[in-house]
């Protein structure tokens, strides 16, 4: 996949057909379900897998190839399913409150045969689970918001992967001091005409 390439990402037959199935499934059950309000099979490719590839690289660099990701508010899977997908080692929970989005990422593990992958119906602050070294959203909520709900859910050198669009400046300036911006990464995805960027947080150690 020539956009895997351009994002530094290695993807073998195996795990782009991976991917691709994954694709599959979404398309299929968002007809019953309505998992997303993209419905075209070429705009899902890239406004969701492309999206989501994006965040690999990175997610790599900060955190190697083992541990623990909790993925907030996953809805149908993103981008908890795709770093299952491409980082068998890590162990991805994601976690929604709606029912269906859960049975559906429950569903994808089975017929990905991604056994690092698990999902909760549940309310994040009423997880139950062991920390994670990283907490992740895509379009969850502000970050003041997605910090003050699942702190709880880091482990002691844990960090925030906050997925957003244009740079949230204005988000930043009203955290509350016990947190910590201490890297806001843009993200060139391909193919898709709109500012991607990755706000990287931690609590603050001076507070």
């Amino acid at each position: 996949m020539q956009a895997a390439g351009s994002l530094s990402v290695s993807l073998d037959r195996a795990a782009a057909e991976r991917l691709l199935r994954f694709l599959d499934l979404l398309q299929r059950w968002n007809a019953v379900y309505n998992l997303t309000a993209v419905r075209n099979p070429n705009d899902m490719l890239v406004q969701h897998l492309f999206d989501c590839l994006a965040v690999i690289e990175p997610l790599r660099r900060e955190f190697g190839e083992s541990g623990r990701v909790l993925d907030v508010g996953s809805g149908g899977g993103l981008p908890g399913i795709v770093i299952a997908a491409l980082c068998p080692n890590i162990d991805v929970v994601c976690v929604d409150t709606v029912g269906k989005k859960a049975a559906f990422i429950r569903q994808a593990a089975g017929e990905l045969q991604l056994p690092n992958l698990s999902a909760e119906h549940a309310r994040v602050e009423a997880l139950a689970a062991p920390p994670f070294d990283i907490v992740t959203s895509r379009a969850f909520a502000s970050l003041a918001d997605f910090a003050r709900l699942s702190k709880q859910h880091l482990s002691p050198r844990g960090v925030w992967m906050a997925m957003k669009g244009k740079r949230p400046d204005e988000e930043i300036a009203i955290l509350p001091t016990d947190i910590e911006v201490f890297h806001v990464e843009p993200l060139a995805v391909p193919e898709l005409g709109a500012d991607r960027c990755l706000v990287w947080m931690r609590p603050n150690p001076g507070v």
